[in-house]
């Protein structure tokens, strides 16, 4: 039985056997009255927590778990990549901070073209992979706006756990050997990523980063002086220079971290604050709940076939215009007001069918004049004893990134240009087809599709959302949100129902294994739906609020992730 078996046989399972409930105890998930975290990572959490017993509030507590996921999550969490923030301050304040990575001004639209053949490796790995990393910066950004607490404070226990080393757990160990091979091509990273004598890493080994707590001491003393300027980011020139990469001094000098207004989406008495461009996650959700508005979706039962068959047929329209419109918005005018209008999705959903699938290749773009010619993420969520909510998902793309480390810095660098539209009509990593808006320009920032999400009833925080998982973080968080919101459930049985997911191109309708039963998938085959199995569909670390003002974190089955609160 494979692992991929065990986990979709787990996770149906676990959503079987818990109870809804609205009262008291809720599914598995346990209750806090002050404050609660939910990351990918125990001892990320675990640090997170503490830095709100100290007086923190989410802010710090998010700077700490980010610092401390470099250390215990390379894959993914990491200083090397970039990602987004949604905040909601006890005020009723909503505010977005974009730090996605952005194009090196060397970067061209036919970078990854040879002799007129696009070469997919070149977006993938090694050094013209990289994007110009923005983590670092978006950190201190925040911290400085509405942290309390002092930079080296929030960032010791990270530095701490990168001196002194930690037990790898069977997962982390299995992560490090999973990618051997790759790292092999590169010295910087087999000489942090690789065992002597290339043995196996075993559960339990102890795992030391002498130089990445080099490197997050600098950033601790310094700031953001500590990585774009002096000695990190001379290693980080060097290694580009060696490798044949385009990240130079300007980049990193010039590279700024930008806040933005979040998308608002109103559904059923809830109102969703959402990572706005370059994430592609808010205009998909917004769309795809417009969509629905008109649909009793209760009455059709949980994954049911008219259910499934629906909420598929919104995500095909909602991906496909992902696909032509969106972009940086700062490179490229998005028609967001007439995306997000309900007569604009309404019409959008005129070829639906209730008995039969749209092919995709019958279903493209709205019609909308374009004025002017962005799957290794993690994502955690917090909220403090005061009221104040921060959602936060970073990425690497591709696990380990471009899979190249910065010699003397103990950091592995990120691979997102491949967010970018490298070739129009070929597909990126995770078979999505991209744009002219997404296509690479200098300093322009990838298209993502990470979402975080926070959602306030009444002016109230009731749930801090997002996940991991490339393309399939839009369609897992929506899905997170509709179990909570339409079907009641409780929270842990939510984040661990059984998801589907359609992203227009390829024309596949994923599913989890076991999530459907077999009745359906012979009934939506037979309207015209391609299906296929899939091990899991994201990886969602949510926090919900009940009406008594009770926390309820809750990790996804799927993953590793831990909640702590107290």
């Amino acid at each position: 039985m494979t692992n991929r078996f065990l986990t979709s046989f787990f996770v149906v399972c676990l959503f079987l056997f818990l109870p809804l409930q609205s009262n008291g105890q809720v599914g598995s998930a346990k209750s806090y009255k002050n404050g609660v975290i939910v990351s990918a990572e125990q001892r990320a959490s675990a640090i997170g927590k503490e830095i709100l017993q100290q007086g923190g509030n989410a802010v710090d507590a998010a700077v700490s778990i980010q610092f401390a996921l470099a250390v215990t999550l390379p894959r993914a969490g990491n200083i090397g990549g970039g990602g987004f923030m949604v905040l909601h301050t006890a005020d009723g304040n909503t505010r977005a901070l974009d730090f996605r990575e952005e194009a090196p001004r060397k970067a061209s639209s036919d970078m990854y073209l040879r002799n007129g053949e696009y070469i997919p490796e070149l977006s993938r790995r090694g050094a013209l992979a990289v994007g110009v990393p923005g983590v670092v910066d978006g950190m201190i950004k925040g911290l400085e706006y509405y942290g309390r607490l002092p930079l080296e404070t929030v960032m010791q226990p990270a530095i701490e756990l990168a001196q002194k080393g930690y037990a790898l757990s069977w997962a982390q160990a299995q992560s490090l050997n999973s990618k051997g091979e790759a790292f092999k091509q590169f010295k910087s990273s087999s000489d942090y990523f690789l065992k002597e004598n290339n043995a196996p890493w075993q559960e339990g080994d102890l795992f030391v980063q002498k130089d990445l707590a080099k490197t997050l001491e600098r950033i601790a003393n310094r700031g953001r002086d500590g990585f774009y300027s002096g000695k990190t980011a001379d290693l980080i020139v060097e290694e580009m220079q060696n490798q044949g990469g385009l990240i130079t001094y300007d980049d990193l000098d010039n590279y700024e971290s930008v806040w933005r207004t979040p998308v608002k989406a109103s559904f059923r008495g809830y109102d969703l604050h959402i990572m706005p461009p370059p994430s592609s996650g808010s205009i998909a959700v917004h769309q795809i709940l417009e969509m629905l508005k008109p649909f009793e979706l209760k009455k059709m039962e949980f994954n049911s076939t008219n259910y499934v068959h629906l909420v598929t047929e919104t995500m095909r329209r909602a991906f496909a215009d992902r696909a032509y419109f969106l972009g940086d918005p700062d490179f490229v005018d998005i028609p967001q007001e007439r995306l997000l209008s309900d007569s604009y999705n309404k019409k959008r959903m005129q070829s639906f069918n209730n008995d039969k699938a749209n092919s995709s290749d019958e279903i493209g773009h709205g019609d909308i004049p374009f004025l002017k010619e962005s799957s290794q993420t993690t994502h955690y969520s917090i909220v403090d004893k005061d009221g104040n909510a921060v959602s936060v998902t970073t990425t690497l793309n591709g696990s380990f990134g471009s899979k190249l480390a910065v010699g003397g810095a103990g950091f592995v660098l990120n691979n997102e240009m491949d967010d970018f539209t490298a070739e129009p009509s070929e597909p990126n990593m995770y078979g999505l087809i991209q744009g002219k808006a997404n296509a690479v320009q200098p300093q322009k920032r990838m298209i993502s599709s990470m979402t975080p999400t926070i959602v306030t009833k009444n002016g109230s925080i009731c749930m801090v959302l997002g996940a991991a998982g490339g393309p399939r973080i839009i369609t897992a968080t929506l899905q997170n949100f509709l179990n909570l919101a339409v079907f009641g459930m409780a929270p842990q049985q939510a984040i661990s129902a059984p998801r589907f997911h359609h992203q227009w191109m390829p024309d596949k309708l994923y599913y989890e294994e076991f999530g459907l039963s077999p009745d359906t998938r012979n009934k939506l085959s037979n309207m015209g739906h391609n299906l296929q199995p899939r091990g899991h569909i994201g990886r969602a670390h949510s926090i919900f609020i009940d009406e008594d003002g009770l926390k309820y974190g809750s990790a996804d089955p799927r993953a590793h992730g831990s909640a702590e609160g107290y």
